[in-house]
């Protein structure tokens, strides 16, 4: 059989065809593909354009090698005449390597075995071509390879005795946006699954505060400001270690993106490892300092923190800042007002050898303390106003709640919300608030319906009925 003209090759688009559309208003040129051994069979470009309403190009290769060096991206639909020898090795299988990244075929379903040899011409096809739609020729006597070569991944199927130009234009268009909606529905499923997994990701990176055995009242809010995340450049945690002391901290690095969140946790955890160590104050902050110029992406990035360490008693507490917004506390029948913070030490990455002085703070006996990062007072008062709430507007606002008999879980709900509801919207950065306190009424009525052993027993409590985890 002589060997036909080289076809000329058009330059190759950035996207393929088969996932854009025509523009609206417009319907677009069509390129075709055809292989078949009997190009003389088939149907010509200007039949085609006539029957289509628009200009179509036909491509004509008689094996797999030709086909692989005229699969460019702008082919629409390839038309794959199942009657073709085989492939085997060294039929130019990898010729069309450039056009195979990105496809939707990871997953198609293998031919059945009695099927597999008719149909390798096909599966070879769509592995070097995944992202162009495909119609099959087949004798009109074998409607069970016809739907089978559907099952595998071909868009349609026509049959060689009834191929006239309408019925081909036809088909080309309706495979062309069939094989458009599985690849979008492909993209779709491949988003949602990857949507679900950094979901599950983020969630699990957030914080479960260890405080067993700890008589004090636990409640955190988090709000990231990136659109449709969970996670966000602020962090915080709260452990109890053996002697009693509860260890609070929370902090923020600069910036919204998800390196900034990376980083974050990073500092978590190596708080969290630090002080379970036994470390804290001054060293803890000098030790995280080195694991922040090790980990961030450039050397002005920065984090505040603040962290408070409550003694057994629940009575006293160290606090350190590092840049960071001071707490407020709140005591038994007094309005909040926030802790001293002239003795901060700076920001952790912005100077070397830094120290952060640790300052003794008087609690009381009945307490709460509310611990939050910068996204709660820098959210503006009223849509339009260049007014920030600050750090008196939310003492303000977190009195009048207080006076309205809120805490715990609604006092946080409130605030965040009330914060959101002035800035006329969503906050654009990300929020974070901690809120621990003591109750010593609430401690004897637990203490009070706590079950004790009877004065002949000595087994210890059942686990019922030990204090749990708050």
């Amino acid at each position: 059989m002589p060997v036909p003209a080289p076809v000329p090759v058009p330059p190759q688009r950035d996207v393929p065809a088969a996932e854009t559309g025509p523009a609206a208003g417009h319907t677009a040129d069509l390129t075709v593909l055809v292989i078949e051994d009997d190009p003389a069979s088939g149907i010509t470009g200007p039949e085609l354009s006539a029957a289509a309403g628009t200009r179509v190009r036909i491509r004509t290769a008689r094996n797999l090698t030709e086909a692989g060096r005229l699969l460019t991206d702008d082919v629409d639909c390839i038309l794959l005449d199942l009657a073709l020898p085989v492939p085997t090795a060294g039929t130019g299988a990898g010729t069309a390597a450039p056009f195979t990244s990105g496809g939707g075929g990871d997953h198609r379903p293998e031919p059945a075995p009695h099927r597999a040899e008719e149909l390798a011409v096909l599966t070879h096809v769509l592995r070097i071509a995944p992202l162009h739609a495909v119609l099959v020729l087949t004798a009109q006597d074998d409607t069970e390879l016809a739907a089978e070569a559907v099952r595998v991944g071909a868009q349609d199927y026509l049959f060689r005795g009834e191929l006239d130009a309408r019925v081909l234009s036809r088909a080309i268009r309706y495979a062309v946006e069939r094989k458009r909606a599985d690849i979008a529905q492909h993209q779709l499923t491949e988003s949602g699954l990857r949507a679900q997994e950094n979901a599950r990701l983020e969630r699990g990176l957030l914080p479960t505060p260890l405080l067993e055995g700890s008589d004090l009242s636990f409640a955190a809010r988090y709000r990231p400001g990136r659109s449709r995340a969970l996670l966000g450049g602020d962090f915080y945690d709260t452990v109890r270690t053996p002697d009693g002391t509860v260890h609070a901290m929370i902090g923020d690095v600069c910036g919204h993106g998800p390196d900034e969140a990376a980083l974050g946790v990073e500092l978590r955890i190596a708080w969290r490892a630090l002080t379970l160590a036994g470390l804290c104050g001054d060293r803890l902050l000098s030790t995280l300092q080195q694991v922040l110029e090790h980990e961030r992406q450039s050397e002005e990035v920065f984090a505040t923190l603040c962290t408070v360490d409550i003694a057994p008693d629940g009575r006293r507490a160290g606090l350190c800042l590092a840049g960071h917004p001071a707490p407020l506390l709140a005591r038994h029948g007094r309005p909040a007002r926030l802790l001293p913070y002239e003795d901060g030490g700076p920001a952790l990455g912005l100077l070397p050898h830094a120290r952060w002085p640790r300052r003794q703070v008087e609690l009381g006996g009945e307490w709460s303390l509310m611990m939050y990062t910068d996204g709660l007072i820098e959210g503006r008062v009223g849509a339009g106003s260049s007014q920030r709430l600050g750090q008196d507007g939310m003492v303000a606002m977190v009195n009048s709640r207080l006076e309205q008999g809120l805490a715990g879980e609604e006092l946080l709900e409130a605030a965040v919300t009330e914060v959101r509801e002035l800035n006329g919207g969503e906050l654009t950065d990300d929020v974070a608030v901690l809120l621990l306190g003591r109750d010593p009424e609430r401690i004897r009525r637990r203490g009070r319906s706590a079950p004790r052993p009877g004065p002949a027993s000595t087994a210890p409590a059942s686990a019922s009925a030990q204090r749990p985890p708050l």
